[in-house]
């Protein structure tokens, strides 16, 4: 990255299936690859990533799907959501942090179900 850059924080969500391993896993992958996607991302240009899950996913870590597509050396962190009632459930929420251009627009993903969580940020994608 150049010396004309700047700190992005992107964010995303999904929806899993239920709670099993490979769904989490399934969902987690999907959102980061069109994160990526969307924002040209390198991994060298990727800060950090936080993950969150609703309380009624529990049976992976998040984190554990972008070890898969290959973010070894990005620092990751997964931690639980605020159980607000009437809240979607078996959300995974992301929050990425990479180095972008002076010029770059964040585009934010949220997919499926999860597109109303923000439909503010969804209305200028």
């Amino acid at each position: 990255m150049s010396d004309q850059s700047k700190v992005v924080a992107v964010r995303g969500a999904v929806q899993a299936d239920d709670n099993s391993p490979e769904a989490i896993l399934s969902a987690t992958e999907e959102l980061m690859r069109e994160v990526i996607r969307r924002n040209d991302l390198d991994a060298a240009d990727m800060i950090s990533a936080i993950f969150t899950t609703t309380e009624d996913l529990d049976a992976e870590f998040p984190a554990v799907a972008a070890r898969r597509i290959g973010l070894n050396e990005v620092p990751l962190m997964c931690a639980r959501e605020i159980p607000v009632a009437g809240s979607m459930n078996r959300v995974i929420r992301l929050m990425l942090h990479y180095n972008a251009a002076l010029d770059h627009a964040p585009s934010h993903v949220y997919l499926g179900e999860t597109g109303g969580l923000r439909a503010d940020l969804n209305a200028a994608q």
